[in-house]
């Protein structure tokens, strides 16, 4: 397996490890993934081609799909809708 494909597994897993914080503590790790993620995404696609980069686009924007609208939306001029969560108070 090469380099690429062994630091998409750690990335997955810091993902879900991310994930399991409280909502506060997930700012600066889940920054420091989203932009990590299309530059490995990135030699992915170079090392392996289109069908295992592709893989890793669709498990990135499954994991970040409601970041990535926000700042899609924001990117576009319309308004982005921001959802407190709940029980993290």
């Amino acid at each position: 397996m090469s380099l690429s494909l062994i630091l998409a597994c750690f990335w997955v897993l810091a993902s879900a490890v991310v994930a399991a914080l409280p909502m506060r503590r997930q700012y600066v790790p889940g920054v420091a993934l989203l932009i990590a993620a299309p530059v490995l995404i990135g030699v992915i696609f170079y090392e392996h081609g289109a069908l295992l980069g592709l893989a890793a686009l669709f498990g990135f924007v499954s994991m970040f799909r409601r970041p990535l609208l926000y700042f899609g939306r924001k990117a576009l001029g319309l308004p982005a809708e921001h959802h407190e969560p709940e029980g993290d108070a």
